[in-house]
């Protein structure tokens, strides 16, 4: 139980730690999925 609550907090770590970074390093879905002629409100 323990190792698989262990698991757990480094699956939420690891995943809020690579959203900020991709944010940061401009590899969101909304800059990479859209262009010019896409108005994303």
């Amino acid at each position: 139980m323990k190792a698989m609550m262990l698991g757990f907090a480094a699956l939420i770590v690891i995943s809020v730690g690579s959203y900020f970074a991709l944010q940061e390093l401009g590899f969101s879905s909304e800059d990479r999925g859209s262009g010019d002629a896409v108005r994303l409100d």
